[in-house]
């Protein structure tokens, strides 16, 4: 009785639910704001195997601090100790939450809103309710869309607000504190010109041949895994600053597949004419025509794995090839890896293992 005589002076808002006092729920008041918990304990009132229930707000700010708390759950001898403790750690983890505890002045607002008005509503994709995050959204010379994330915090214009794109190389802001809006948007739409070649040349191998690998590819991806033929295909790394050179390629696909297109590739490369797009340069220099997603489907050149039987493992798809002629059945390499060092005639050298053909044996 006088524990709950104790914890009421303490903390009036936190009441017992029940005559045992195993129940309590209520609020624990910091930095002036009340948060709501329910502590649960055993029917020997055992601190240590005590549980805390709280708001998903709460949860959010003492992120960080659930070990310190079970610490003091197993140390403290009664609960009016644990909830002194548990204050103080809640005081500590909201100072140390910035924007929890520094409330944005008028100022920021109106600024904000008035820079908003000087771009146009209509560059705006969205707005949280707490004028925090906004997305702006522009359109290049070539008709692609794209978005802009923007985390301001509470010093906005003074500080340059945080910015995201989707783009191959970083975007560096350049801030002054009397810019704006305004001043990172052009700055926005300058960086989308400087990529406009190297989006045209992707778009270009997404929109004309095969594309095995990213599946959905993202604006920053500077690869594209483009099939050739029959489990044949080559993986592209552009240069997004010189997207018309000669890319970084490498084929994967048997040897007696690929080892003549690399030879084509090496012999012909004095030939490769930036004044024509990326992937007719490809065709020439391979002399080959990719598949078209428009006139073949993939069934007609990929090929499920030989040991999982599916396509797509954790986001691979098979790149590793029998050799014999005969066979030229794919595996995802993961697949094949575990295969092979299940067999007791697998042998390895360093970070290669050698072994014979889960589907023709050789």
């Amino acid at each position: 009785m006088a524990g709950t005589r104790a914890l009421l002076r303490h903390f009036p808002l936190l009441l017992p639910q029940d005559r045992h006092g195993t129940v309590y729920e209520g609020f624990v008041t910091a930095q002036g704001r009340d948060f709501h918990i329910r502590i649960l304990l055993p029917v020997d009132l055992q601190l240590k195997n005590a549980r805390v229930e709280c708001s998903w707000h709460l949860k959010k700010i003492l992120h960080g601090y659930q070990h310190i708390l079970k610490q003091r759950l197993h140390n403290c001898s009664d609960l009016v100790s644990f909830m002194v403790e548990l204050k103080t750690v809640l005081e500590i983890a909201l100072k140390n939450t910035q924007d929890l505890h520094i409330p944005r002045p008028p100022e920021y607002y109106s600024c904000l809103v008035r820079d908003l008005e000087i771009l146009g509503w209509n560059r705006v994709a969205y707005v949280d309710t707490g004028l925090t995050t906004v997305k702006l959204k522009a359109e290049d010379s070539c008709g692609r869309q794209h978005l802009m994330t923007l985390k301001l915090n509470a010093k906005y214009p003074t500080e340059p607000p945080g910015c995201l794109v989707d783009f191959p190389v970083p975007f560096a802001v350049s801030w002054m504190p009397q810019n704006s809006l305004i001043d990172i948007y052009n700055q926005f739409l300058a960086a989308l010109e400087s990529l406009k070649e190297f989006w045209n040349a992707l778009d270009e191998i997404d929109g004309k041949t095969w594309v095995l690998e990213p599946e959905n590819p993202t604006r920053s991806a500077t690869t594209r895994r483009i099939a050739i033929g029959n489990n044949v295909s080559v993986n592209v790394e552009v240069d997004p600053h010189h997207p018309n050179m000669l890319p970084e390629c490498y084929f994967l696909g048997a040897d007696h597949e690929v080892n003549p297109l690399r030879t084509k590739l090496n012999n012909n490369m004095h030939l490769w004419d930036p004044e024509i797009s990326l992937l007719q340069n490809l065709r020439e220099l391979l002399g080959i025509d990719f598949p078209s997603c428009a006139m073949l489907e993939k069934s007609d050149f990929a090929k499920d794995c030989g040991i999982c039987y599916a396509y797509r493992l954790d986001g691979s798809v098979p790149d590793q090839v029998c050799d014999d002629p005969r066979c030229g059945q794919p595996f995802h390499q993961a697949c094949l890896y575990e295969w092979l060092q299940g067999l007791p005639t697998s042998r390895q050298s360093f970070n290669v293992i050698f072994g014979e053909c889960p589907y023709c044996n050789k």
